[in-house]
């Protein structure tokens, strides 16, 4: 396992802090009160370990397939219906949702290889991410991938506690099927927008992998 570089910062800052609670407490409470000084330890050393978690990178055996559209985050299927596309396209797309969790890992990933057609911020609000609202509404960035004639769309979502969207795509970019595509801190929510024909192999309920769980082929 290894951190992700959007965490070098947050975990320093937070690992200081930690260390100047800790110093203070067993100043100041260490010998009148040390169950109250143990106790503030072990929340804060809690809390710095979780946050440590989120950054995470675990080690996977990621998934290549050329005619699959794979996972582009972790999370659960929250979401499996056919939509009137409002961005981008004009057509009707079949929209795959997974909502991330703080628990969850939280770097996304390429959905397939080819060339980058769309990439697009958008401010907005901070509804939860299983808002029905929340795909229009809420902060996101938007990537449309082209292969071979074929255009996918890939949403990512801002939640209530999600406050940076991360994207490192540009237009025109060639990429790689599970590199990097960016980084959402705390709860949020990936869309997929698929062609009709596409054949999903995923249901609600479902806790797919990103990089490793086939979502579609096409």
């Amino acid at each position: 396992m290894t951190i992700h570089k959007e965490g070098y910062k947050t975990i320093a800052i937070s690992t200081i802090v930690f260390g100047v609670i800790n110093l203070v407490s067993f100043y100041f409470l260490s010998a009148r009160a040390p169950l109250i000084s143990l106790l503030i330890f072990v929340l804060t050393f809690g809390l710095l370990l979780f946050l440590i978690s989120f950054f995470r990178i675990p080690k996977r055996q990621l998934t290549i397939q050329d005619n699959a559209i794979i996972a582009p985050a972790d999370g659960k299927v929250v979401v499996i219906e056919e939509v009137q596309a409002d961005e981008y396209f004009t057509d009707r797309r079949i929209q795959v949702s997974i909502f991330m969790s703080p628990l969850n890992v939280h770097v996304n990933r390429n959905p397939v290889s080819g060339d980058v057609a769309y990439s697009q911020y958008h401010k907005g609000k901070y509804l939860v991410a299983w808002h029905p609202k929340s795909s229009t509404e809420n902060e996101r960035h938007t990537v449309v991938y082209r292969k071979d004639g074929k255009e996918i769309l890939v949403k990512q979502i801002a939640g209530a506690l999600a406050k940076r969207i991360v994207n490192y795509l540009s237009v025109g970019q060639q990429v790689k099927q599970t590199d990097e595509m960016g980084f959402i801190k705390l709860g949020s929510r990936v869309d997929l927008l698929l062609p009709l024909d596409a054949k999903i192999h995923v249901k609600i309920g479902d806790k797919p992998l990103g990089g490793v769980t086939v979502v579609a082929t096409w």
